[in-house]
């Protein structure tokens, strides 16, 4: 028997037992005649204390013990005299009679703790060291309980979960595919899924009318701190609904996650349609828990001779409350911000709004107090606010406060430990890309339009909204989905407004559009990132610490060097050319 007890649940009433414990040595220390080695597992930590004085022989084995060593020890569970109580066992210590080196360790190169040396390449190549760590374990545990809290509440609703295929048809419209190459089919290749989009619709037709699954999706597209090349959804499908009852179900999900997992009690969730989000957060994806709403003043600083303005598209504001106490230096620091490449504005304007009246500007030259006061009324600014002001092209210049307004929220700390959801509503169906000359869907082909604006599909297509939804948490998008079209003469005139053929369409969707013909009933889904929900539960700034293998921001696996080059017998096998780099 290698244990009769883990590391983390012996305590005071444990005294006096007789134990075995097995794990890692965490760390080692020397006092003399004594020896203290903490030994560790998933479950926790628990000191060893070995007495030169009862057994000499035992304790110069244990003087020979390093980090990461695995042992076996074996001994009575005894008070601690020096209690820690930043350890659940910090109450006791296990006098060892016996100890087994069950496998001696190299010098790890980090060290295995809360705040390690080892950067993050280093980290990644040894994954397996920094899954020992406590704070990543917690992460996949935390992983564990919410996956596990998802598939209770959409059991207890009579969904079913559906494993649907990962060696699937390259559907090229939306993200680029992982592409497989079938040995047996020679130059023919399979992509994997980014989405179980298509299959989950199938289920609606074949009458499994609440599906889900937590499924592995690929895409292949450029990273940042919330994408990774594989990534995990929650993936849910439904039949005879509409997006008010899809909306309601899985705002339930959410509530119910948070109790369970956090033990908070949301409010119910706003809703925010797309074209209001952009107007007054200049994002989709807008992070609500402060204000600093965006405010359009174009109509009022219009024929006043600063040209700047004049020809300029759009002219929008934010009210920072309480910082007209901001010196130069600080303006400036915040001129650079919005100049620099991620932003691309070409400068910034302000107003105080000083004590006793007082108003003062970067633009005094051309607008008189009673111009500012103007300004200032139409932002809600009041005594001791400062207006922060970008000007160009309507949508580029909504983002760009959109970025001022984060990092305003940032600095000031208001970014709290609290937890903001709305839904998003309205998108526009189609988005139009103007190098191509040709509409794309915003979500994918099989989004329904409103039916109210099905009619404008031929007059005004960019004016159709969709019938899709975004959930957002604290300016994360964690979910998304939509309302299908469920009915062949629809789908066919989507397809013709995204500018297929006919032959296209059904080379790409035909085996869809001929599931349509038996019967599809009205159906409609959503889609969670699991990693985006564990890391907004976690605290994190990015997916890859509650991911148990992630791939680092090249996209690569630097533990197993992936991806790398095959040996040209698998190429030969699987007939395909490769054509060195030049």
């Amino acid at each position: 028997m290698y244990r009769t007890k883990n590391c983390g649940e012996l305590r005071q009433e444990n005294i006096n037992q007789e134990v075995i414990l097995s794990g890692w040595i965490h760390k080692v220390r020397k006092f003399g005649g004594m020896i203290f080695a903490d030994l560790r597992d998933r479950y926790g930590i628990t000191q060893l204390v070995f007495n030169n004085e009862k057994n000499a022989a035992l304790c110069e084995e244990a003087g020979r013990l390093g980090r990461e060593w695995v042992v076996q020890a074996q001994g009575k569970v005894s008070e601690r005299t020096n209690k820690n109580p930043n350890l659940p066992t910090g109450d006791i210590e296990i006098t060892v009679s016996a100890l087994t080196v069950l496998n001696p360790s190299e010098t790890p190169p980090f060290t295995i703790e809360t705040d390690t040396d080892g950067g993050d390449d280093l980290r990644m190549k040894y994954r397996y060291l920094d899954l020992r760590r406590q704070a990543v374990r917690q992460n996949l545990e935390l992983r564990h309980r919410i996956a596990f809290a998802v598939r209770t509440y959409l059991d207890s609703l009579g969904f079913l979960e559906v494993e649907t295929p990962v060696l699937v048809a390259s559907t090229p419209e939306g993200a680029r595919d992982f592409v497989v190459p079938s040995r047996m089919n020679p130059g023919q290749f399979y992509a994997l899924p980014q989405s179980p989009q298509l299959f989950k619709q199938l289920l609606m037709v074949s009458g499994f009318d609440r599906y889900f699954q937590i499924v592995k999706c690929f895409r292949d597209e450029d990273l940042r701190s919330d994408r990774q090349p594989e990534f995990t959804q929650i993936d849910c499908e439904m039949s005879f609904v509409e997006q008010e009852d899809i909306l309601n179900i899985f705002e339930g999900l959410t509530k119910h996650l948070f109790k369970t997992i956090k033990g908070v009690e949301l409010p119910s969730f706003p809703r925010l349609s797309y074209s209001d989000a952009m107007k007054f957060y200049g994002s989709d994806k807008p992070d609500t828990r402060f204000g600093m709403k965006i405010v359009e003043i174009k109509d009022l600083t219009a024929g006043k001779g600063f040209g700047v303005f004049d020809n300029s598209e759009y002219v929008g504001a934010i009210c920072v409350d309480n910082c007209a106490s901001y010196t130069r230096r600080q303006i400036d620091e915040l001129t650079e911000f919005v100049k620099r490449p991620q932003t691309g504005a070409g400068g910034l304007i302000y107003v105080r709004l000083e004590s006793g009246g007082l108003i003062k500007s970067s633009v005094d030259k051309f607008y008189s107090p009673d111009d500012l006061k103007l300004w200032a009324e139409r932002a809600g600014a009041k005594e001791g606010d400062l207006l922060l002001i970008l000007c160009g092209k309507t949508e580029k210049t909504q983002k760009q406060l959109c970025e001022l307004r984060l990092e305003m929220g940032a600095r000031l700390g208001l970014k709290s430990n609290t937890f903001s959801c709305l839904w998003i509503t309205d998108f526009p169906l189609l988005e139009y890309d103007e190098e191509l000359g040709r509409f794309f869907a915003k979500h994918h082909p099989f989004t329904s339009p409103k039916p109210e604006d099905i009619p404008l599909l031929d007059s005004n297509p960019a004016a159709v909204r969709a019938n899709a939804y975004d959930m957002i948490i604290n300016g994360v998008e964690i979910g998304g989905g939509s309302i299908r079209i469920h009915n062949s003469d629809l789908q066919h005139k989507m397809f013709s407004t995204l500018g297929f053929s006919h032959e296209k369409a059904d080379l790409q969707f035909g085996f869809l559009m001929n599931a349509f013909k038996y019967g599809a009933p009205p159906h409609g889904g959503i889609a969670f990132g699991l990693d985006r929900f564990v890391s907004i539960f976690a605290g994190l700034d990015s997916i890859r610490d509650c991911i148990a293998f992630p791939k680092n921001n090249s996209g690569r696996d630097v533990m197993m060097d992936a991806p790398s080059a095959l040996a040209q017998e698998q190429l030969d096998e699987l007939n395909l050319i490769v054509t060195p780099n030049k």
